[in-house]
C-alpha cells in the first residue's frame, strides 16, 4: 500500500495532476455558467478570475455574486461566504487526521486552501497518509480551469445577445437541480428541507415587513436558520453513534 513515504513528491504530484484533468473539466464548464452570472453583476473577466482563484466553491460563488447584485455590503458578503462554506472546514478538519504528524504548517494550510468537494473525496479516499503534493497536482489543473471558466463566462456574456445570455444563465440554476435532485431522492428529510427552504425564500423575497433587509441578509438569517432546524429536529444518525 502506497504512504507518505513511498511515493515521491513528484510522483505524488503527478498522480494528483492526472485525478484532477476529469475535476477540472467538469469545473470549466459550471465555472462558465458562473461567469454569465458574474457578469450580471458587472464583474469584470479579471476580477471573476481572481475571485474564483480564491473562493472555489459554487454555492459560495453565487452567494457571492448574488449579494453584489443586490447592492450589499462588505459585512454581509463575508458573513454569507463564511455560512455557504462552512463544510470546507470540517473537510480540512477530517483530512488533519490523515496526515503525518511531522507535516509542517504550510502544508497544512495550503492544503485546505485548497479543498474543494472533489479534491477532498479524490484525497480522502487514497490508502494511508496523506502527500500534499498530491493535492498540490490537483490543485495544479483544478484551481486555473476554474477560475478560467468564470472568466471565460463573463467574456462569452459580454459578446452574446442579451436573450441568449438570459438562456444560458438557465444552466446554473440546472447545477444546482442536479445537486439538490438526486439527494433529495434518496433522503426524504432532504427533500422536505428543500421544500421548507423554497417556501420561506419566496416568503422572504415578497413579505413586505422585511423590504427593508437587503436579501443578501434574508439570504444569512434563512439559512442559519434552516440549518439549524436541520441539525436539532434531524440529527444524523452517524454522529450519534460516534
Amino acid at each position: 500500500m502506497k504512504t507518505y513515504y513511498s511515493i515521491s513528491k513528484r510522483q505524488a504530484f503527478v498522480e494528483g495532476f492526472k485525478d484532477g484533468i476529469p475535476i477540472g473539466l467538469g469545473y470549466f464548464a459550471v465555472a462558465f455558467s458562473l461567469g454569465i452570472l458574474a457578469r450580471n453583476a458587472h464583474f469584470t473577466p479579471l476580477q471573476g478570475f481572481i475571485n474564483s482563484f480564491l473562493n472555489r466553491a459554487s454555492a459560495g460563488e453565487y452567494a457571492v455574486y448574488t449579494v453584489v447584485a443586490a447592492g450589499a455590503g462588505f459585512i454581509e458578503m463575508a458573513i454569507m461566504t463564511l455560512v455557504v462554506n462552512a463544510r470546507y472546514l470540517l473537510m480540512s478538519t477530517a483530512l488533519c487526521q490523515k496526515f503525518d504528524s511531522n507535516t509542517s504548517m504550510i502544508h497544512r494550510i495550503l492544503v485546505g486552501f485548497g479543498v474543494t468537494d472533489e479534491i477532498f473525496a479524490i484525497t480522502i479516499k487514497r490508502p494511508g497518509l496523506i502527500n500534499p503534493f498530491y493535492n498540490y497536482g490537483a490543485c495544479a489543473i483544478a484551481v486555473p480551469c476554474w477560475a478560467m471558466g468564470t472568466a471565460c463566462g463573463i467574456i462569452a456574456g459580454d459578446l452574446m445577445p442579451s436573450n441568449v445570455v438570459s438562456a444560458v444563465s438557465v444552466a446554473l440554476y440546472g447545477m444546482f437541480l442536479a445537486c439538490i435532485i438526486p439527494e433529495a431522492r434518496k433522503n426524504r428529510v432532504v427533500a422536505i428541507l428543500i421544500i421548507i427552504s423554497f417556501v420561506l425564500s419566496f416568503i422572504a423575497a415578497n413579505a413586505s415587513f422585511l423590504t427593508n433587509i437587503s436579501s443578501g441578509t434574508k439570504t444569512i438569517i434563512l439559512t442559519v436558520v434552516i440549518s439549524v432546524f436541520a441539525a436539532i429536529t434531524f440529527p444524523h444518525p452517524e454522529v450519534e453513534n460516534e
